[in-house]
């Protein structure tokens, strides 16, 4: 299986810890019980635990959902903290978090919501 997830509407991570023995049922649930949010939709979820070394992402492609599961071998990931927060990131955003990056890097040049010249 080989999928293009750069071509995906929204990315939303899962702030604060996450029980990471949940697997694709548990976390659809949590996506539709807590945030409200549909896990059958164009989106990527992304979850970590307590120790911030390891992540889950869940997909769904048309017919099933795809999980990824990735620990880290040096590094920790600078995942957010608010236990009741669901945010939409950036493809950009995306590659800091999985870089070991916060997603809110104060010294990026940020897009402007204003018009060209």
């Amino acid at each position: 299986m080989k999928h293009d997830y750069t071509s995906v509407k929204n990315i939303y991570i899962i702030c604060g810890k996450t029980d990471m023995r949940k697997g694709i049922d548990g976390l659809a649930t949590l996506i539709q019980d807590s945030f409200e949010l549909d896990p059958y939709g164009d989106s990527i979820f992304l979850f970590s635990g307590w120790s911030k070394d390891r992540y889950k992402c869940l997909y769904f492609d048309g017919d099933g959902f795809a999980m990824l599961y990735k620990r880290l071998d040096n590094g920790k990931l600078q995942w957010p903290k608010d236990e009741n927060e669901v945010r939409n990131l950036s493809q950009q955003e995306l590659r800091w978090l999985l870089e070991g990056l916060s997603i809110q890097q104060p010294k990026a040049i940020q897009s402007s919501s204003k018009g060209a010249f």
